[in-house]
């Protein structure tokens, strides 16, 4: 266990919950150190097919720890010469990491809205697969009311998520929105009661998941990310490679077998 980050095993699902930074688990450095630490672990681990990411307590994330980053962040605030401008955008490219461990990992990753979603918490949330929320969620894309650019990736993932319509709204306007709103625009895929039902849904999904092949599923993500920025053309000739070197597996088999047995298939661990 880290000081922000709590990792735990449940059969195949790993659920990654946010523990530090104060009643709203505000990003500090130690979450910015622990989060490409444990996605990486995460990915690079057999046994684990899924995982489900969410708070402890009422919110999932206020977002950027503005106080715990200032040594780092003072430099920014300061003119100065090429030397400061270069720590600047090796700090921004140190936190672009951390979140876009999460899109790399090779496991698909459930994010839980709850309570407060704010700044960091988008970037983060935008970087998983699938997102669910609570009703009581509130979400905002805050940075613009810091006289900030986001720039550690809701302007690069929300619009491919939501639309750039929607996107530039939030982007430029900063305002709170409400599950409801989310779950009409696409953020979120479905809004549940409250925080223990919307992680038990995400359990759920994660379950559902962790039961089909490991390595199709390693395949459907990666395909999925390298299609994105790319035309529909270049997208079917990477899968298309794609089987062509994985498609004959174990897996493939086991789900042949047990069709024609009519029982339930079992994969073994990638």
């Amino acid at each position: 266990m880290g000081e922000m980050i709590e990792v735990r095993r449940d059969g195949h699902v790993a659920e990654v919950e946010l523990v530090g930074g104060g009643w709203g688990h505000a990003m500090g450095p130690d979450f910015w150190r622990e989060l490409p630490e444990v996605f990486d672990a995460l990915s690079a681990d057999p046994s684990v097919r899924a995982i489900v990411l969410y708070g402890a307590g009422e919110h999932f994330s206020i977002g950027l720890d503005l106080k715990g980053m200032l040594p780092e962040l003072a430099v920014a605030l300061q003119p100065g010469a090429a030397e400061e401008r270069l720590q600047v955008l090796a700090l921004v490219e140190r936190l672009q990491a951390a979140v876009n461990s999460i899109e790399s990992c090779a496991k698909p990753v459930i994010a839980v809205a709850h309570g407060w979603c704010i700044g960091g918490a988008i970037d983060v949330m935008t970087a998983c697969d699938i997102r669910v929320s609570s009703a009581d969620a509130t979400f905002s894309v805050r940075e613009i009311q810091l006289a900030i650019v986001a720039d550690i990736g809701t302007l690069q993932r929300l619009p491919r998520i939501v639309g750039q319509g929607h996107a530039r709204q939030l982007a430029m306007t900063g305002e709170d929105f409400d599950a409801a709103r989310a779950l009409q625009i696409g953020l979120v895929n479905d809004v549940h009661p409250d925080r223990a039902a919307a992680v038990e849904a995400g359990r759920g999904l994660a379950r559902q998941i962790a039961s089909r092949s490991p390595v199709a599923m390693r395949g459907v993500k990666r395909v999925m990310n390298w299609s994105a920025d790319r035309s529909i053309s270049d997208g079917l000739d990477f899968v298309a490679t794609w089987n062509a070197a994985f498609l004959q597996s174990a897996d493939l088999s086991e789900a042949v077998s047990a069709f024609m047995e009519k029982r339930q298939p079992v994969f073994q661990d990638s």
